[in-house]
């Protein structure tokens, strides 16, 4: 089959399955996501030297015990705390041009904190004012999905000045600037006529979170492969690589979106 043609179906197959499994219900959004979850982890712990047979049942207890848990705020809010800092700390690697490997626990709490949290947090995101709310977490998909599109086609061509050239470098700041716009556009679009929101700042602050963390989420899963010495995390999507690979933007921006959630609700 034509390398062009085969990436198009799976990519096709997955949006599908991932918009389909978000508006059918929330435990079809649960499934999905603890699929995704069980397939991340392997990954995370193939290309990190980790031990799956301990990771995957570790992740599946806690994905069990805690999708639904976001009723619980200071629960939720320890979680957000703990993902937030794992990703921090990701991010002093990330600029760290001297920092290239993990001691083995320290990798352990990066697999908790960078991958089964986010997943976990995901469900929560979905949650509106009056329970499950299918249209948030696809305009933050959605979001995602324009940033990359605006922040590629501007780099192309517009771009002349490298973003992180050492660990993408194809990456420009122009691109960067121009998927920040376009996010910010396509946000206040979604509010105002998918989501009906009574508040654009709102969202224009959740667009700006996901254009800038999904950009930073990307340069660190890029990182962590090319420490790895591998190109994809996975096969699992002909064309596309793994799990991790196309889902890379949306777990490191959960948990700031999460963060600003707890904000507005602790001030409110």
């Amino acid at each position: 089959m034509n390398e062009t043609l085969k990436r198009a179906l799976s990519g096709a197959v997955y949006v599908i399955l991932l918009l389909g499994c978000i508006s059918y219900s929330r435990e079809g959004l649960a499934i999905l996501f603890g699929v995704f979850l069980v397939i991340g982890v392997y990954e995370f712990c193939k290309m990190c030297g980790l031990n799956y047979f301990i990771s995957i049942p570790v992740a599946i207890a806690s994905y069990y015990f805690l999708w639904n848990k976001n009723l619980d705020f200071n629960l939720t809010t320890g979680l957000t705390a703990i993902a937030v800092v794992i990703s921090i700390k990701l991010l002093l690697y990330l600029f760290n041009t001297n920092k290239t490997h993990f001691k083995t626990y320290t990798r352990y709490f990066l697999l908790f904190g960078y991958v089964i949290l986010p997943f976990i947090l995901t469900n929560y995101v979905a949650m509106g004012v009056k329970g499950y709310n299918p249209k948030i977490l696809i305009s933050i998909i959605i979001l995602i999905w324009t940033n990359d599109t605006f922040a590629y086609l501007v780099g192309k061509n517009f771009g002349k000045n490298k973003l992180f050239p050492s660990v993408s470098p194809k990456k420009t700041i122009e691109g960067f600037a121009g998927g920040l716009v376009f996010t910010i556009i396509g946000g206040i679009l979604l509010a105002h006529y998918f989501i009906m929101a009574t508040n654009l700042y709102i969202w224009i602050v959740i667009a700006a979170i996901v254009s800038i963390f999904s950009t930073l989420g990307d340069l660190i899963e890029s990182k962590l492969k090319r420490v790895a010495g591998i190109k994809d995390t996975g096969n699992i999507m002909p064309g596309h690589g793994g799990i991790l690979d196309r889902l890379d933007s949306i777990i490191f921006v959960i948990p700031f979106i999460n963060l600003f959630y707890l904000i507005l609700y602790y001030v409110s």
